[in-house]
């Protein structure tokens, strides 16, 4: 992984037109998820399956509230202060999670965790790799249960000094955590695999 603090706002990311994804833009998701280095045989899988649902043709992002298609996908950030990070007790999940939310037809997974950090924080960060250092498929669970996230888990850097203004419509609380604090049991299920990564030591137990 290659530390990077550019925004990423000079990125050619391709054409933005509503209705079906674009073929530009799903090989350059396509060459994301390919740039993953797997952390385990798990993230290996999720690679795979992630690369051959992109080359089906199917809808890659949701179209319609709540769920439709029933599989889409997401854009993570988190937000990292040397051995702390940034998370938001979401209220539709009922979970400590990092910020972020659902890619748009023809939106770059770049451009949609910074388009979130914008409307949900009101910050405009920078990266600290270029592309996301994890995927993850999960079954939702909370008010909205039942369809599957594909994740792509990015990291921006931040400043645990910092004060945030939240969408108090979807978090309760925003918080950071010293990573041997992250509440693992009430957090993402593969929060623990993307704290393994990010700091370079398998921590599950």
């Amino acid at each position: 992984m290659t530390p990077n603090r550019s925004t990423s706002r000079a990125l050619d990311l391709g054409p933005v037109v509503s209705g079906e994804l674009e073929t530009p833009m799903r090989e350059q998701i396509r060459s994301e998820v390919e740039a993953i280095h797997p952390l385990d045989e798990l993230e290996r899988a999720t690679i795979s399956d992630a690369l051959r649902w992109i080359d089906s043709g199917s809808e890659l992002c949701r179209i319609k509230r709540p769920a439709t298609p029933d599989k889409h996908l997401v854009s993570y950030f988190a937000i990292v202060d040397s051995v702390h990070l940034l998370l938001v007790d979401h209220i539709n999940a009922e979970l400590w999670l990092p910020p972020g939310g659902h890619v748009e037809p023809n939106e770059h997974p770049r451009e949609t965790a910074l388009r979130e950090a914008k409307e949900e924080l009101a910050v405009e960060p920078c990266f600290l790799f270029e592309h996301p250092i994890l995927i993850t498929s999960t079954e939702t669970v909370g008010r909205t249960a039942g369809h599957t996230d594909v994740s792509l888990w990015y990291v921006f850097a931040g400043d645990v000094g910092d004060e945030y203004v939240f969408d108090r419509s979807e978090f309760a609380f925003v918080q950071w955590f010293h990573r041997d604090e992250v509440p693992l049991e009430r957090s993402d299920p593969h929060m623990a695999r993307f704290l393994a990564k990010l700091y370079g030591t398998f921590r599950c137990s």
